[in-house]
């Protein structure tokens, strides 16, 4: 087995390994994952996923594709147990998630279509950043300090370094670091 096809499979494993901490937490009421932002990231992530692969990201799409799944069950689980309090600023987000959606697939230009759905990405964390500033509790911490590590760790196993393989991950990895470190200070903050 290729060094990068087992960098991609243990991203793989660290994935699922992460989820399944937050998955314990939404069913026991704990977290309290927002419905906006996990809907956009289990859509867009299935669409970067297809850039990835055109972009020749290799095994470090595998990973691409785990965190599409598990983003699905987090929207599943957060019908009965997510967040309800959805504000104007959140629907107009999620306006302009879609709309960037839009704007990509009809761009029809790669390079164009993965800065747009990155954007479009980061957009729908807003709604999550929100809830969580007010209520740090209702997110876990271990989930995004886990995909800050686990996003670095995919870049080692990309096969050609291009911006379409690239920008996601170092996206996500900066997006989940900052997130958790808010946490931890939010948390701080409120006890």
């Amino acid at each position: 087995m290729y060094v990068k096809e087992i960098i991609g499979a243990i991203a793989v494993v660290m994935a699922f390994v992460a989820y399944i901490p937050y998955y314990k937490d939404i069913l026991k009421g704990k977290t309290h994952p927002h419905i906006y932002s996990w809907s956009l990231w289990g859509f867009l992530t299935i669409l970067i996923l297809a850039l990835q692969i055109k972009g020749g990201a290799g095994p470090a799409a595998w990973m691409t594709a785990a965190v599409g799944l598990l983003c699905l069950g987090v929207v599943v689980l957060s019908f009965r147990q997510g967040k309800k309090d959805i504000t104007t600023t959140d629907t107009v987000t999620a306006i302009l998630s879609l709309t960037a959606i839009g704007f990509w697939l009809f761009a029809n230009q790669p390079i164009v279509a993965i800065f747009l759905a990155v954007a479009a990405d980061m957009l729908a964390f807003f709604p999550t950043v929100r809830k969580s500033w007010n209520q740090p509790h209702t997110e876990t911490l271990s989930l995004y300090a886990t995909n800050a590590v686990r996003f670095l760790l995919v870049l080692l196993a990309i096969e050609q370094y291009t911006i379409l393989t690239v920008l996601w991950p170092v996206a996500w990895a900066i997006g989940n670091g900052l997130f958790a470190i808010m946490l931890i200070v939010r948390r701080k903050y409120k006890s």
